[in-house]
């Protein structure tokens, strides 16, 4: 418990300049990451090949690892430290108009915080001592003993208490910050395992209970329009920047309208976290049970109680931790590739490991794009499989690239929305598209922000299978901020003409593959409808009433619309660089 004499004296622009040097470790550790993430891993490959290759590259990326701990951490010591500064002010300045008070009553404030006062009674001669916590405060005209009211009395257990007072709010703000950063060390040695980076997860949790006076995430506009976003942030100086960053990075991370850069670095703290602490559930489950089955054939499977037992308890568990990493891994390995084959840095935009998963990955900066497509994956979509699905718009930011050579790309994968999981149970009902629709939306705004305005880039949205349903829902329901579209497989998009969905007219665009039955037995549960002209009912994209422009394809069935090389990439690449007249069009 600090002392009256401590508070009084403590110096809080020493804590305030250590959070400076703190936050200058922070900032080099994270410039240093990105350089490791953004170019040694092409480098190395570029210039290794085979098991040297692949021990270059692991020893890289343990040293990404290092740096990322060290940006978090030594933010959280900056952050601990400024906060600790900020909210000790207030109990020294309650400390110090109380001293102030004493001294121009001519009172002695004493070593324990007691005050002695020159009485006024007639009958108590002398000087008296008043004591924080006093039972009977003083009341004015009140008679002390047999003689008048003392009025030093009553003012000095004011004092007293006053005294009091900013001591036990400066012993409670203390223990709340030392206890975090009590926390706030490393093991010896340049190893962060997946254990220290899941500490540093925890490290957080308690400096954001610790800090929630100093910085609070109800702080953070939650729920707001991009604009809101970026006005807030916007307002920041650049060190509250960082701190909300550091304390809250899967809140900044989600914050549409802010800068790409930002919300990639948030998104990447609480990436490397997740899938540290994701290996450490994995491992913590134990081994499944052998036999597994102890009978099978033509009647059926009998599997063993232990398995049985295994499998409810830790069977479901299993398959979300193994799935979850898998496209954590994916996400990693795009870091990875940035420079090789010409690929630009891609941005984690936003991130979460719960329920199916969201991933959202930019190739290129989208804040200073020339052009920018924004892809919707359909059914079956989640994290682990995300890298799929990574793969088709680094193939789409090549050709793309090639088409505009001299433009700024940005192509970007958008799984922000639970995509139906199974073909026959979920993707006939169109709640997922219709529930996902307004963070494509707000999304779709939030680059239109970050960019500076709905001039400053020419944006396609584009989508695959269900994914064109989710497009064609946010356009029902909201603007969709995109200058063209593009529909590839698609099953309908709830609307029955091209004009239903708030582009200009003729940037309608569409890809069916030959031999892709899903659009014709999607159209039942997703096609639109229309009675001009002799449209009718369950209406899609590949109809010609529909409306749309009609490009031709080389691929076969429901997944080759983004081969390397192919027409069919050909033309969406036209349409995402505005390249229209290199469209080829079905004849």
């Amino acid at each position: 418990m600090p002392t009256w004499q401590q508070l009084r004296d403590v110096k809080l622009n020493e804590y305030t300049d250590a959070a400076d040097g703190w936050g200058k470790i922070s900032s080099r550790s994270n410039a240093d990451k990105d350089r490791v993430d953004n170019g040694m891993f092409a480098r190395i490959h570029d210039t290794q090949k085979g098991d040297t290759a692949n021990k270059a590259g692991g020893d890289v990326q343990q040293l990404s690892r290092n740096y990322q701990y060290l940006h978090t951490e030594c933010g959280l010591v900056r952050t601990a430290l400024n906060g600790l500064a900020a909210e000790l002010a207030a109990p020294q300045k309650k400390l110090k108009q109380a001293l102030e008070d004493a001294e121009n009553l001519k009172f002695t404030v004493k070593e324990d915080g007691s005050v002695s006062y020159p009485t006024q009674s007639y009958v108590l001669k002398g000087d008296q001592t008043a004591h924080d916590g006093a039972p009977f405060p003083y009341l004015p005209g009140k008679a002390e003993g047999i003689g008048s009211g003392d009025e030093n009395k009553g003012k000095a257990e004011d004092i007293a208490q006053r005294i009091g007072d900013a001591v036990r709010e400066a012993t409670e703000i203390d223990g709340r910050y030392a206890g975090a950063l009590r926390n706030l060390k490393a093991e010896p040695g340049l190893t962060v395992s997946d254990a220290t980076l899941a500490d540093a997860a925890k490290d957080t949790k308690a400096l954001q209970d610790a800090a929630g006076k100093y910085a609070d995430d109800d702080k953070i506009p939650h729920g707001k329009s991009p604009k809101e976003n970026a006005d807030w942030w916007n307002g920041l100086t650049q060190e509250q920047r960082d701190e909300y960053a550091t304390l809250y990075p899967a809140s900044i991370g989600a914050l549409d309208g802010i800068p790409s850069g930002v919300r990639d670095d948030a998104n990447r703290m609480v990436l490397a976290e997740s899938k540290a602490q994701y290996h450490l559930d994995l491992k913590a489950i134990p081994p499944e049970p052998v036999p597994k089955m102890v009978f099978a054939g033509r009647a059926g499977m009998l599997y063993s109680d232990a398995w049985i037992k295994w499998d409810k308890e830790y069977g479901d568990r299993k398959a979300h931790l193994e799935s979850s990493l898998k496209g954590m891994d994916a996400i990693d390995e795009r870091f990875a590739k940035t420079g090789k084959d010409g690929l630009p840095e891609a941005y984690l935009l936003g991130f979460s490991p719960e329920g199916h998963g969201r991933a959202i990955v930019a190739s290129g900066n989208p804040d200073n794009a020339d052009h920018t497509a924004v892809y919707v994956p359909g059914t079956t979509s989640n994290l682990g499989s995300i890298g799929g699905n990574i793969d088709r718009m680094n193939s789409l930011w090549r050709e793309s690239h090639a088409m505009s050579p001299g433009s700024n790309v940005s192509t970007i994968t958008w799984l922000g929305y639970d995509a139906p999981q199974d073909i026959v149970k979920d993707a006939p009902f169109s709640h997922y598209a219709n529930d996902g629709a307004p963070a494509y939306n707000t999304f779709m705004e939030g680059l239109e922000v970050a960019q500076g305005g709905p001039d400053k880039s020419h944006t396609t949205a584009v989508g695959h299978s269900y994914g064109t349903t989710l497009i064609g829902s946010a356009a029902r329901q909201g603007t969709l901020h995109a200058d063209d579209i593009v529909f590839a497989g698609s099953p309908g998009v709830q609307v029955g003409s091209a004009g239903e969905l708030d582009v200009p007219k003729g940037h309608v665009w569409n890809e069916e593959a030959d031999g892709d039955a899903v659009p014709d037995i999607g159209r039942w549960g997703h096609g639109g409808s229309q009675w001009r002209l002799g449209g009718g009912v369950f209406l899609i994209p590949s109809d010609e009433v529909f409306g749309a422009n009609q490009m031709a394809t080389d691929g076969e069935g429901h997944s080759d619309y983004w081969n390397d090389g192919s027409l069919s990439i050909r033309n969406q690449a036209a349409v995402v660089t505005g390249e229209y007249e290199q469209v080829k069009k079905v004849d």
